[in-house]
């Protein structure tokens, strides 16, 4: 008997013994759950006595499922589960793969099985010649499987082995694999993982059950694991995936719950989860109570994605270049547009770039960036020749239009109509009542002192008046006002309404007499929410006998914060929780 006779015995002697298991099981019609995926599939008919040969109608072709199945639809059904019955034979039968492996390979592999029909498109035994070339030409098993893994030929061609022709081979690449099998991973999209992750299916015994335990430790169902697992493959490697357990148990923490985080992790990024959990405790350390930091990350969590929190970063750098408090930042964050964090970004340098191009003062940049960051990155400003040509103004009016009104910036942006600056005319009569204003007061004209206040005054010449007969109207004498607004003039820089708000703040609610106005006029320069917070708490240092009774307002109120909770606020053990839920009251956003 010759080699190829006792080959030929063999394979039907295997046949036979295939069609007897399958008739002693289920019937044909029988569905099987497949492990890792959600495809119902009958079970395969392993022998068979008809012929079938490859259809030329497309007529007779079948819907697919995924993109590279689409060639499938020149393969007949009949001859197509014929070829996959032949490879799911061969595979777990000759090469001894697990039958579940085998089954999703033979099935979800059209290219490779369209490739195999070619090789017999002449036969008419479709499954006893696939089953024959199979026997005498091993294939190169990784094709079917990166294939059944949703790669296509192109992405998988340089993936694969050049030393390995069988899978079993690859011991470390089966093993992990079948980890995430096991824990749900459909197996269609574990191309992806191994094409952005490859080191993944390199891991030793253990090592990947291990970091996929890690995420459920902190309470994250299993189907959201393979769902952020697939859409960032990269929190498989190195420690990436500690990091991200990090920012997710910080973000729970805080009342974020997955589901919003989710909506927010793009498919293909790779994101350095260190830099975002730096940036979520520096947001904690620069003043954010744990209700504000729920509050800004919920309507902006983006920013802490975007561009892994390295752009916020940046602007939080940027801002504290200006000179700009922590207070200041959390207020900006507070009031953050609805804009890219890198268009922000963008928007802020380009109007500090403009302000330099009118030749504004550094100092007096300082102080609108401070002052007006949330309005400098709303806003695309034209650029300074352009502006200057439509407002028909020389750079300096323009910069003094700037600091009088910042929030004209408004109207200078991108697509907006900008018109010319009103005549010079107006600006002289208003510089004409400001000067007859201060010579009123007692300013000696031309001197540099009116030339100071001058440059201090924000607004028109005809408001400061007004603004003066509050105080007049609250109590002082007309000489003592002048005196104070000779001292500091910005103190006519408030509008009408808060500065009657905060006189009746200080006199009325907090018992000070009006006479402290005259000994602090700065106090009127200060927002409101300031004075709340650090006369309350003062008021309640004095009444634990930690603060003197007679403490001058400008020692509470000019202080700066880092130093006021140092040197006050630490006074008690109760005082860090005091200072913090006075500012909850305060800041109540």
């Amino acid at each position: 008997m010759t080699h190829l006779q006792k080959l030929r015995i063999q394979s039907i002697l295997r046949w036979v013994s295939l069609d007897f298991i399958e008739s002693c099981l289920s019937p044909s019609r029988t569905r099987v759950w497949v492990s890792g995926s959600f495809h119902n599939v009958q079970s395969l008919r392993f022998y068979s006595r008809k012929t079938y040969a490859l259809s030329k109608d497309s007529s007779d072709s079948e819907e697919t499922l995924t993109g590279n199945r689409k060639i499938a639809a020149r393969i007949s059904r009949f001859a197509k589960a014929e070829a996959q019955s032949a490879l799911l034979e061969y595979l777990h039968c000759t090469r001894s793969m697990q039958f579940l492996d085998a089954e999703h390979m033979s099935r979800n592999a059209p290219i490779f099985l369209n490739k195999l029909l070619r090789r017999v498109e002449n036969e008419t035994e479709i499954r006893c010649a696939i089953a024959r070339f199979l026997n005498f030409h091993p294939i190169n098993e990784f094709e079917p499987f990166f294939e059944s893994m949703g790669l296509k030929p192109a992405e998988y061609s340089p993936l694969l082995p050049r030393d390995l022709m069988f899978l079993n081979d690859d011991v470390m690449l089966l093993e992990n694999y079948h980890v995430l099998c096991n824990f749900g991973v459909d197996r269609m999209s574990m191309g992806k993982i191994y094409k952005e992750a490859t080191e993944v299916f390199r891991y030793d015994f253990g090592v990947l059950e291990l970091k996929l335990q890690a995420f459920k430790e902190i309470g994250l169902a299993w189907t959201a694991i393979t769902k952020l697992i697939s859409l960032s493959p990269h929190l498989l490697i190195g420690s990436n995936h500690r990091d991200c357990c990090k920012v997710l148990e910080k973000m729970k923490s805080i009342g974020i719950e997955y589901d919003r985080i989710e909506s927010h992790i793009m498919e293909g990024n790779v994101y350095n989860w260190s830099r975002i959990l730096e940036l979520l405790c520096l947001l904690s350390n620069i003043g954010f109570s744990e209700e504000q930091l729920e509050k800004f990350i919920c309507h902006h969590l983006a920013l802490v994605f975007e561009s892994s929190g390295s752009t916020t970063l940046s602007l939080i750098v940027l801002v504290l270049k200006f000179g700009i408090t922590r207070t200041e930042i959390c207020s900006m964050f507070m009031q953050f547009p609805p804009v890219q964090v890198r268009k922000f970004v963008c928007n802020l340098r380009q109007s500090y770039h403009f302000l330099v191009d009118i030749d504004m003062e550094v100092k007096e940049i300082g102080k609108i960036v401070c002052s007006h960051p949330v309005l400098l990155g709303s806003v695309s400003l034209k650029k300074a020749n352009t502006l200057l040509e439509c407002l028909n103004a020389g750079k300096k009016r323009v910069c003094n239009t700037i600091k009088e009104n910042p929030e004209i910036l408004k109207g200078w942006g991108l697509g907006s109509k900008v018109k010319p600056l009103p005549s010079l005319d107006e600006d002289a009569k208003s510089r004409m009542l400001k000067t007859k204003f201060l010579l009123g007061l007692g300013f000696a004209e031309n001197s540099n002192e009116m030339k100071r206040a001058q440059k201090v005054f924000r607004g028109k010449g005809g408001e400061l008046q007004e603004r003066f007969d509050c105080f007049v109207k609250a109590g002082l004498t007309r000489e003592v006002v002048s005196m104070m607004v000779k001292l500091a003039p910005q103190v006519l820089n408030q509008s009408k309404d808060l500065i009657e708000t905060k006189i009746d703040y200080l006199v009325n609610v907090l018992g000070y007499p009006l006479s402290s106005l005259v000994a602090y006029p700065g106090y009127i320069s200060y927002t409101i929410e300031r004075i709340k917070l650090r006369l309350l708490m003062y008021n309640w240092l004095r009444d634990h006998r930690l603060a003197k009774p007679d403490m001058a307002l400008s020692t509470i109120l000019a202080t700066a914060e880092a130093v006021f909770v140092k040197d006050y606020v630490n006074r008690h053990p109760k005082g860090p929780r005091v200072w913090e839920k006075l500012k909850k009251q305060v800041y109540p956003q």
